[in-house]
C-alpha cells in the first residue's frame, strides 16, 4: 500500500511511464481519481524526481496530442454497436 502522497507520485510516474498509460487509466489502475493523478504527477512529481517527471511529460504531452484520435475512434464504436442492436431486433 502506497503511504504518502510523495510514494505515490513516483509510484505513478513509474507505471505511467513502464505502460505509456493515460491519467485515466492510471487512475482505474489505482482505484483513485483522476484529478489526483494529474496532480500527483505535474506538481508533486518534478519536485521529487525531475528525470522521472521528463519522462512522463513526454507521455502526457503525447496523450494530449493523441486524445482526439481515440475520441473519435470511441464514438465510431459507440455507433457501431448501437447499429449491430438496431439490426438485431428488426
Amino acid at each position: 500500500m502506497i503511504e504518502s502522497d510523495k510514494e505515490r507520485a513516483v509510484v505513478l510516474g513509474e507505471y505511467v511511464v513502464l505502460h505509456r498509460t493515460t491519467v485515466r487509466a492510471a487512475a482505474k489502475a489505482f482505484g483513485i481519481s483522476k484529478s489526483t493523478v494529474h496532480k500527483d504527477l505535474t506538481e508533486r512529481l518534478p519536485k521529487l524526481s525531475p528525470k522521472l517527471y521528463k519522462s512522463v511529460k513526454e507521455i502526457l504531452e503525447e496523450n494530449k496530442r493523441e486524445r482526439h484520435i481515440r475520441g473519435g475512434i470511441a464514438t465510431k464504436h459507440k455507433y457501431e454497436e448501437r447499429l449491430k442492436r438496431l439490426s438485431q431486433e428488426r
